[in-house]
């Protein structure tokens, strides 16, 4: 994807040699696998040239789940309201299209950010980018919102149901999102995020049913905004993602319908142990659990955004 809209210059820590993921622990106080890291980089050193590159991704860790870069994609059909039994989580590309969405407009929710494990410790300012093409008649907008989150380490966000995108129009190819989260430690910089807490912000980027020219200024105001927290000291980014939904029937591509997607991230060699039939939504605590312990917890990283037919005039 395109730099221009896109943080392809900004990796997520998982991505960074190991010498450059120390400096990045050290500096938001994970002094323990920074030291690990630095010992390890310093193994590789004698390494020739022509290995190197593929020798600096052997973390001496795998326990850390903002070291991975892999993830895997969930699809919640929608449900009645209720006390009822645990909701079944498909892979996103095992599910039906819904055709009827085709040139409509849908509203894109934010309704789960757990924070497993982000770097350092404690309390975490979390600065999130929701990106989507907007496929307005004869233009397509490239869209980007972005919002702060704080919680604590091995915990949600609170948050549910928060817009992200009201009205987005969809094409006759669906639609594409990509998602990008950064640990803010920075103490300047999270005294300026104050102002995402705003009511104005909180209500989401409504858009028209025409192409709007503020939309585009808006949204390159977010992407500058969050490349240039990314890339200040004690900020490092945890999760880059991409998923597009069409109405295809080839079955290793997702496929859009009205519900809710989920995002894991998750070690790259779990990619062929991952089954979603391990895990269950439990409608009544709002959880994400194992289907054989309704107390356990999926142990890593992970959005869940929803996708519903917008029905404003």
């Amino acid at each position: 994807m395109d730099t221009a809209i896109w943080f392809e210059d900004l990796p997520v820590l998982g991505k960074l040699p190991l010498a450059k993921a120390a400096e990045k622990l050290q500096e938001v106080g994970d002094v323990v696998s920074a030291g690990k890291l630095q010992a390890s980089a310093s193994e590789l050193a004698p390494i020739p040239k022509s290995y190197k590159a593929k020798s600096s991704r052997l973390w001496p860790f795998q326990d850390k789940p903002w070291q991975h870069t892999a993830h895997a994609f969930g699809y919640i059909a929608p449900a009645l309201a209720g006390p009822t039994k645990p909701l079944a989580i498909q892979y996103a590309g095992n599910i039906a299209a819904d055709v009827t969405l085709k040139k409509q407009r849908v509203k894109i929710t934010l309704d789960r950010l757990r924070v497993a494990d982000y770097p350092g410790s404690g309390s975490h300012q979390i600065l999130f980018d929701f990106y989507a093409q907007n496929q307005v008649p004869g233009n397509v907008e490239h869209l980007h919102f972005t919002a702060t989150y704080r919680a604590l380490e091995g915990e949600q966000v609170a948050v549910i149901g928060y817009p992200i995108f009201v009205g987005l129009h969809v094409g006759t190819e669906g639609v594409a999102f990509k998602c990008f989260t950064v640990n803010v430690k920075n103490q300047d910089d999270e005294a300026f995020l104050k102002f995402l807490d705003s009511d104005v912000f909180k209500a989401g980027l409504k858009l028209a049913a025409t192409l709007q020219p503020a939309t585009v200024p808006l949204s390159g105001m977010a992407l500058g905004l969050t490349k240039a927290i990314a890339s200040h000291n004690r900020n490092v980014p945890v999760q880059d993602f991409y998923m597009g939904l069409d109405f295809s029937a080839i079955p290793t591509r997702a496929r859009l319908a009205e519900g809710s997607y989920i995002a894991v991230q998750i070690p790259e060699s779990f990619q062929t142990v991952w089954d979603w039939n391990d895990w269950v939504y439990n409608p009544n605590t709002g959880q994400l659990v194992a289907q054989a312990d309704l107390k356990k917890l999926i142990p890593y990283n992970y959005v869940v955004f929803s996708v519903s037919r917008y029905e404003g005039e």
